[in-house]
């Protein structure tokens, strides 16, 4: 029952985010209180990612060797770096056409290598694939990037600093469930 809870979840996250570039005039004819709608869809769709996530039992489909830890923690200061730069005032946000959702891959990827089964597979594996999706449905809509003026190195620094901040928050909320260290 919990991985067709986890299923939903993610397919539930596909269709809220999705919905805007797959359907643009039923999403456009519901308005401002459409906003509303798709942000109810996507708390639901994390609650029940999380519920499915945490409730299923573990079967294991392969077994990460120990040192993909150390390459995860590597991986998840990329990833929260580039969630940030697409809000940066410096020139990172200048670097890459989709850094949210490219911060979503590194991310995705990161718990792959650290998360050999089926349930995180289902979750990280769906996750990766849908930032992947939507970078491509994206690109399609709007094939011409217009690159953002870069802003002074002062907003780059900041987000070096904003970065290891949340890395710091992210590790410690994360150590209350599974340690994200070895040992």
């Amino acid at each position: 029952m919990f991985f067709a809870i986890l299923i939903l979840g993610v397919a539930l996250w596909w269709a809220a985010h999705l919905f805007k570039r797959i359907a643009p005039d039923a999403r456009s004819n519901m308005g401002d209180k459409g906003r509303g709608v798709i942000a109810a869809l996507v708390g639901i769709s994390v609650l029940l990612m999380i519920v499915g996530f945490r409730g299923t039992e573990f079967i294991a489909v392969w077994y990460p060797p120990a040192w993909t830890v150390h390459l995860n923690n590597l991986m998840m200061l990329g990833a929260i770096f580039l969630l940030g730069a697409g809000h940066s005032k410096g020139r990172a946000r200048t670097w890459f056409r989709h850094p949210m959702l490219m911060g979503i891959i590194v991310w995705t990827s990161a718990h792959l290598l650290v998360n050999g089964d089926l349930a995180a597979i289902i979750l990280f594996g769906g996750l990766g694939l849908w930032a992947l999706t939507s970078i491509a449905v994206i690109n399609r809509a709007e094939p011409v990037w217009q690159r953002p003026e870069a802003g002074p190195a002062k907003g780059d620094i900041r987000l070096v600093v904003i970065t290891l901040v949340m890395f710091a928050v992210f590790t410690g909320i994360h150590s209350l469930f599974v340690s994200p260290f070895p040992g």
